[in-house]
Parts: structure tokens; sequence; C-alpha cells
């Protein structure tokens, strides 16, 4: 049973497609009933809020106590800064707290693949204003988030190591969707992208990969079928705790 965030658009999308043609049990959460790919389970949900991340996790738990994959591919670019109604920066919500909420709160998946972008150089934590509320722009909460994600997902091995592969992947440039909203120089990139990207039916086969074949170890970082080394500053243990904690601050008790 494969769950996916993210489900109804994009590399999502296509992802729950071929899982649902091989005969795979499908859970997709997104926003579009429109959209839902024919056979999956649908669980509408606005995945950048706190509360909307709970409860699917307790509907999911309940109707499917065993998941063999969970995989994160819920994203949205913003130019401009918002704030969710729960006070939350948009990116920061959707593209990190919505993955960690998932990530921690299903009933031990057996693994977990993260669409994330990892091991990027640029990334960093800005951890005297995790908001951006002074600094904001679209590629700098787009970094964080995926800086976030990386320290994600070390923090969660170190927890889990008994029964949970955690898996972080680049999938790299992928003619998608690219779901957001953008301003003039940002939306003629995207447009690039999706002209010269791969199809994605070829962008998804190393997701596909990971979920049939995941790798013995309890973290790993992948560039499509290319390792990335747990070694790089991206990865920091003691990052990865720090944001933990913190991030336990800013979901507050259930």
């Amino acid at each position: 049973m494969i769950v996916i965030s993210g489900g109804t658009d994009g590399m999502g999308r296509a992802l729950a497609r071929t899982c649902l043609e091989r005969g795979d049990t499908v859970a997709v959460v997104g926003r579009d009933a429109a959209k839902v790919p024919p056979g999956a389970v649908f669980i509408q949900a606005d995945l950048s809020l706190i509360g909307e991340n709970r409860r699917v996790v307790e509907e999911i738990n309940a109707r499917f106590p065993v998941v063999d994959a969970l995989v994160l591919c819920a994203r949205f670019f913003r130019t401009h800064r918002f704030v969710t109604e729960e006070g939350i920066e948009g990116t920061f919500a959707l593209d990190y707290l919505s993955r960690f909420l998932l990530s921690h709160g299903l009933t031990a998946p057996k693994t977990i693949v993260n669409v994330s972008g990892p091991g990027q150089p640029d990334g960093r934590i800005h951890w005297d204003d995790l908001m951006l509320e002074r600094r904001y722009d679209g590629m700098t909460a787009q970094f964080q988030a995926g800086k976030a994600n990386d320290l994600l997902g070390v923090a969660f091995a170190a927890r889990h190591a008994d029964r949970t592969r955690y898996v972080l992947m680049h999938p790299g440039g992928v003619s998608t969707s690219v779901a957001g909203e953008y301003d003039a120089a940002t939306l003629a990139h995207v447009e690039a992208l999706k002209r010269y990207g791969m199809p994605v039916e070829e962008g998804i086969k190393p997701i596909v990969a990971r979920i049939d074949d995941p790798p013995a170890e309890p973290l790993s970082a992948f560039m499509r079928d290319r390792r990335i080394g747990l070694d790089l500053p991206s990865f920091d243990g003691r990052a990865a705790e720090r944001l933990h904690e913190r991030t336990l601050e800013l979901i507050g008790p259930k």
C-alpha cells in the first residue's frame, strides 16, 4: 500500500498512475478531486495546515494499518510571501512541516521517499528568521525547505532506524507542472524546465526503484540513481536535532 502526498498533480500524480497500473493500492493526498487518478483512494486536504496533516495521519492510520511506502511530493512555489491561517510561512509549512508531520505521524511505514532535492550546497536554515519575515524571496524559501528536509531525514533515521528506510530523492530536471505563483523571471525559468526537462514518466523511475528496492541503510540520498554522500554539511546531525526540537515547538501539542 502506497501513500503519495501531492498525488493529484505533477510527479505525484504520474507516480500514482504508474503504481495503480501495476496493481498497487494507492492513497493520494491533495486538494483537487478532479485530478485524482482513477482507482486511487483520495484524501482531500490542505497540507500547508498543521491541523489538516494531523487529520490525514489519523485517517490513514485508521484505514491502512500497513503502509509499504510514503512518498512526499507536495510543494508549491511562491514568489510573494504567504502566511497560513496558523501563522506559518507557506513554503516552510507545505514543503517541510507537512513532510515532518506525515513522516513521524504514520504508523511505521516501511519506506519513506522524500522528493526534496537533497544536498544543495546553497541551502541553509535561517535560524533567526525561520518564517523569512525579513528576507523572503521564493528561491530562499525553497532552498531553506530543501535543507530542512535533509535534516528531517537525518533526525528521523536517528529515531527509527529499526523500522523505516528514509530516502531523500532529487529526481533531476523534470518537465512537470511545477505548481506555484511566479514573477516573470522565475516563470521563464519554469517554462524552460518544462520545455527541456525529461518527461515525467522518466522522472519518476528512480522513485519507483527506491519504493521497490529501498537501500538497507536507515538514511540514503540520491540524485536520481546516483548516491549522494551523507558526509556533506547538509546532513549535520547537530543541526538536525536542533531543527527537530524547533519544529516540535512550532507545531505544538496534538
